[in-house]
């Protein structure tokens, strides 16, 4: 299974907080992953699709336990991914005009475009909503490569919605168009860690943090190994133009006629090219501070460069 659907199915078996919890998840399932059907007045019916198992069951069992609505279930393959999907279909019903109006659906002027509010008056039923929004259309990437969470709907103003229900607990969520569609993305760690929470993916907020320190200490060491290299390099390259010096200033001015400290410290670069200038101090008799080291190398340049 994907990391997204091991959230879903994490997400489909949180236990709802009050009675009210159930018809807000519900309803944002049937928003987003339902497609209405009208033949004539007071003549609906809906089709939800899912692939994840434990979704379709969810849905099943609220569309009989709250609204007692008839369903059909049937399950195909997808033939490119080889994966089932779960299309669940609610026929034509007496209850089912009032059931859509209920969840906010409908409304007296048609289909309703935001969130309904009564639904998501208390804390827990928006956090219920939020669930099953991401239930319906939630994407996540799995959480060793790039942070990226998303849920996608058709109108604008379920996608506004939605982030605003966020906001209220400090999640700072964007939108974005596609296509015909709308995108409510995060992309920060730590605000998908908060909305993973807020919705009850307990599990899956925990693999996701062992998973940040994992790629939080992979990453300092990666930092520390380039600097490391980077030092080398660069002491490597310093190294190479202190001996380029030392021969010119020993081919012009003769090795006897140069001061003792600078013939000690020509000895000890040539005998140790790959040292720092703190290792050749302290390969000194006696041991040179690293600033002593470095006055006998800025000596040994100057006079290169009167060479020149």
């Amino acid at each position: 299974m994907s990391f997204t659907a091991d959230i879903k199915d994490e997400l489909a078996r949180v236990a709802p907080n009050c009675s009210h919890c159930e018809k807000a998840t519900l309803a944002a399932l049937v928003r987003i992953e339902g497609t209405l059907f009208f033949s004539g007045k007071g003549k609906y019916r809906i089709e939800i699709a899912t692939d994840v198992a434990g979704v379709a069951r969810l849905i099943i069992k609220l569309l009989h336990g709250l609204y007692d609505l008839k369903t059909k279930l049937s399950i195909r393959r997808s033939v490119l991914h080889k994966t089932p999907n779960y299309l669940i279909e609610v026929p034509t019903q007496p209850s089912l005009e009032p059931a859509l109006r209920d969840m906010g659906v409908l409304s007296d002027d048609g289909l309703e475009m935001g969130i309904k509010q009564s639904l998501v008056k208390k804390q827990c039923c928006a956090a219920a909503y939020l669930r099953g929004a991401f239930l319906g259309s939630g994407f996540i990437s799995h959480p060793r490569g790039d942070f990226h969470f998303e849920i996608t709907v058709e109108s604008l103003e379920l996608a506004q919605g939605l982030v605003a229900l966020m906001e209220q607990k400090g999640i700072h969520a964007r939108i974005m168009e596609r296509r015909s569609n709308f995108m409510v993305y995060l992309k920060s760690g730590e605000a998908i860690l908060e909305f993973l929470a807020y919705a009850g993916a307990h599990q899956g907020a925990l693999a996701m943090e062992n998973e940040r320190v994992i790629k939080s200490v992979r990453n300092d060491v990666n930092r520390i190994t380039n600097a490391e290299i980077a030092n080398q390099a660069k002491s490597a390259s310093a190294s190479v133009d202190q001996i380029f010096a030392i021969r010119k200033v020993v081919e012009h001015h003769g090795m006897e006629n140069l001061p003792p400290a600078l013939q000690e410290f020509i000895k000890l670069r040539v005998s140790n090219p790959d040292a720092t200038l703190k290792e050749l101090g302290e390969y000194a008799s006696p041991p040179l501070s690293k600033s002593a080291v470095y006055h006998r190398v800025r000596r040994i340049e100057q006079l290169a460069q009167e060479i020149e």
